[in-house]
């Protein structure tokens, strides 16, 4: 897979960088295709590459002691991650995991000598690499923050919309959100009985239509309003 991005992407990774510094960083690492489903990083490994997501989402995670599965951020296209592998010391593992949607994407991936030996070849990239941990860290907090003070309906109705604005595609009749309910119950930390009731309930005020592995999002400014 040749080293180009599609047109009109932007990253903050790249953000300031000339077009020949662009291309300098691209050709330190390589680009390659993503399989439905898959693992790029485990929590509690050892951090060996800086990843670029190019095309699809994927979902960052942490494991739970019980064994869950904590539902963090999705990831879009332009956000990095492994950013740790920066780092001049040797970096802690990595702290969470993050496993791409259903579909076929693509992601750019430098190894962590490749990547650290940009950061004398093109400055900017530790400031920016500063700012995205920055605006992690904040996200994150947040993301901590509503789960310890929103009932499970507020959850479950956030996850909704932010999972909407980030892998919903859109329709005649609405938003598309290819979701079971056992993903979103593991996205919320509800129950699935929580999240069948809920959606029935959602359902009737025509906010949302649920079907197997799907759903239509009908109205997400009052699902926003009503919930958050």
């Amino acid at each position: 897979m040749s080293a180009t991005l599609p047109p009109g992407f932007r990253s903050r990774l790249l953000e300031g960088l000339t077009p020949p510094e662009i291309s300098t960083v691209l050709a330190a690492g390589r680009q390659r295709g993503i399989s439905p489903n898959e693992v790029l990083v485990r929590e509690g490994h050892p951090v060996t590459h800086l990843f670029l997501l190019v095309t699809g989402f994927a979902a960052s995670y942490k494991a739970t002691l019980d064994g869950r599965k904590l539902f963090l951020r999705w990831i879009s296209p332009g956000d990095a991650f492994g950013l740790a592998a920066l780092l001049q010391t040797e970096p802690p593992p990595y702290f969470t995991t993050v496993q791409a949607a259903v579909t076929r994407d693509s992601v750019f991936v430098w190894e962590r000598v490749s990547a650290h030996a940009l950061l004398s070849q093109v400055p900017r990239l530790r400031e920016n690499a500063y700012a995205l941990t920055s605006n992690y860290v904040i996200t994150l907090a947040g993301a901590l923050a509503a789960r310890a003070s929103q009932t499970a309906q507020q959850r479950l109705a956030r996850v909704i919309v932010e999972s909407a604005r980030h892998i919903g595609r859109e329709g005649p009749e609405g938003i598309e959100l290819g979701l079971t309910n056992e993903q979103l119950a593991h996205m919320a930390d509800v129950s699935l009985f929580t999240v069948s009731r809920q959606l029935s309930d959602w359902h009737s005020e025509r906010i949302l239509a649920k079907s197997r592995g799907k759903i239509l999002l009908r109205a997400p400014k009052r699902l926003g309003s009503q919930h958050f």
